[in-house]
Parts: C-alpha cells; structure tokens; sequence
C-alpha cells in the first residue's frame, strides 16, 4: 500500500498563488482566476496520483521563493516564475496540467466559450432505449487477436 500524500497549508498557498499568476480572472469574459475557491476544492480533490509531482513542484517554488509566494513583490514574484518554468522541469508541467485541466472543465469558464454543458453526441436527438444500431460496424469487423503483454 502507498503512503498518502497531501499538500501542506504553505503548498496549498502556493498553488493558489501559481493558480492565480497562470489564470487571473477576467471581468471581460466574466470568468474567474484559476484561484477561485471552487477550482482550487476540484485541484485539491482531483490531485490523487498527480500529488507527488505537484508537491515536489510547489517544493521547488518554495526553494526558489524562500518564503510564501504570495508574500513576494510582484516583480520578485514574477522572477520565480520564470526561474520555476526554467528549472521545474516534468513536476511544472504536470502542475500547470492540473491546473489547466480543471480550469477548462468549470461551468463557468466552458459557458465563457460557448460550449455546452454536456456531451456533444447526441447534439439532442434521443436515441431509443435498446437501440444498439450504432454499433453495426463495429460488430461486422472480423474479431482480431492479440497475444497479451
């Protein structure tokens, strides 16, 4: 079994700051920053095997920062951020990943772009309970072995 990992109060404020310097909010769009509440609680819930890496990353911005980050002038801010996306290497990106994944999957940002919110098929038309005819091609194919790994 693996030992459960999770973000330190320090971490989490970090990852907020990060948030908020990658995705501010826009009153143009009327869309809010990657630091909105509810976007941090989807970060913070849906982090599962991202954990580790997000946390070495947040590590290395603390290093870098050598105090919280939100607590840095802006342009002293600014200058970890490019020293961290010089330096952070695969855990920076799989912490903007994060970050971007679950921005672009609120309600608010996907209503922002004008996208639906819910599957795109079957763009509305009800298919009838029991109709499998969509799978015809799929079951004319001749079946395919494969030796297994």
């Amino acid at each position: 079994m693996s030992e459960q990992i999770t973000l330190s109060p320090r971490q989490r404020q970090d990852l907020r700051t990060i948030a908020a310097m990658i995705i501010p909010p826009s009153e143009e769009y009327r869309v809010p920053g990657a630091d909105d509440d509810i976007i941090q609680a989807d970060i913070l819930a849906t982090l599962g095997r991202d954990t580790r890496p997000v946390a070495a990353a947040l590590d290395h911005v603390a290093r870098l920062a050598g105090m919280p980050l939100a607590d840095l002038e802006p342009a002293a801010r600014d200058a970890v951020a490019q020293e961290f996306r010089n330096s952070g290497g695969a855990p920076a990106a799989t912490l903007v990943r994060v970050v971007l994944q679950c921005y672009y999957r609120d309600d608010r940002v996907l209503r922002s772009l004008g996208l639906e919110l819910r599957a795109p098929f079957p763009k509305g038309h009800v298919l009838p309970d029991g109709d499998w005819s969509l799978l015809d091609p799929v079951k004319a194919r001749a079946g395919t072995l494969r030796r297994a790994p």
